[in-house]
């Protein structure tokens, strides 16, 4: 397969983004190959100074760059040459197989959407995050920010999507789906999480377990955990404020160790027709290098059509 990587996107690009590639490269397979979207010049100068061959990849040259405070809608229109934009293009002509950037997630996401186009079905593609369980394991949350005014019907999907992901790229077998919510109990929380609980309630698309409370999101309780993007959002950014907290102040544990960012490189967006992942923007080389082997992963465990499998046999009517 070929993975494309935005090698301008992140707050440490290119110097992190070549060096990741690097890394990434010693653990995929002959097989693959990274594509390195981004100024040639550039590229060659960072892989040089690595005393790397740049045999080893494919170049794709981009010359222009979409900032982090650049408006996602606008910046895809106005900047066609930005590595973003090329690398989308790459990915609808399918010269690559997966596109992987730590830039503007905004226009990772409005390019993934109006370049490969969502899922049929799929009313709106969302984004997870891992979260490291007690026991070892983990779970899934979603959505983390993709769509904080969700409806019932979204957040019945996002379960659906949740589960696919956790039972084909982390291997768990029937996972569990929670609603987050105030209280464990039928009947709790805002409209919006009461709608959404009957539909689950109703559904038979996955296994729903019913709500969970926020402090039993570590506890392997639940494999998928399910909000609307606006609380997803806070409670990532919380758990990640958390972590920073606690390695400044010198306070290791194993366990703790495991929410480091750099040890899941990002996230896929689901529900869309390809393999589309956005990292975070202070990822460093590990980071990078461990998003691109997330995007073989992804791309190896065909979510996309197991999602479109799954919504041909929905047993709750959503609206499109």
């Amino acid at each position: 397969m070929k993975i494309g990587l935005d090698v301008m996107g992140g707050d440490f690009a290119p110097v992190a983004t070549i060096a990741g590639a690097l890394l990434a490269q010693k653990e995929l397979s002959p097989s693959d190959r990274i594509v390195l979207i981004g100024e040639t010049g550039i590229i060659l100068g960072e892989l040089e100074k690595h005393h790397a061959d740049p045999g080893l990849f494919d170049i794709v040259h981009a010359h222009d760059v979409i900032g982090m405070g650049e408006h996602p809608t606008h910046a895809i229109v106005r900047k066609p040459e930005s590595s973003i934009s090329i690398g989308f293009k790459e990915l609808k002509h399918k010269r690559i197989d997966a596109f992987a950037s730590a830039g503007s997630s905004g226009a990772m996401l409005v390019g993934a959407i109006y370049s490969v186009n969502n899922i049929q079905g799929v009313i709106r593609p969302c984004t997870s995050t891992v979260l490291p369980q007690e026991n070892g394991g983990l779970s899934l949350l979603l959505d983390i920010g993709t769509n904080p005014d969700a409806k019932p019907d979204v957040m019945y999907q996002f379960g659906l999507l949740g589960s696919i992901m956790a039972r084909n790229v982390y291997k768990i077998n029937n996972p569990r789906v929670a609603l987050l919510n105030i209280g464990h109990e039928e009947g709790k929380g805002n409209l919006l999480s009461q709608a959404t609980y009957q539909l689950m309630k109703e559904g038979k698309d996955f296994n729903f377990t019913g709500n969970i409370e926020s402090r039993d999101l570590f506890k392997s309780k639940a494999d998928v955990i399910v909000c609307d993007g606006f609380t997803g959002n806070i409670l990532l950014k919380n758990i990640e404020g958390m972590f920073r907290m606690m390695m400044k102040r010198g306070i290791t544990d194993d366990y703790f160790t495991r929410f480091n960012y750099e040890n899941y490189g990002g996230t896929p967006v689901l529900g869309i027709n390809s393999t589309v992942i956005v990292g975070h923007g202070i990822s460093n080389d590990v980071a990078i290098k461990n998003m691109l082997l997330l995007a073989r992963d992804v791309y190896h465990a065909r979510l996309s059509q197991k999602i479109k499998r799954a919504l041909s046999r929905v047993t709750v009517v959503v609206r499109d």
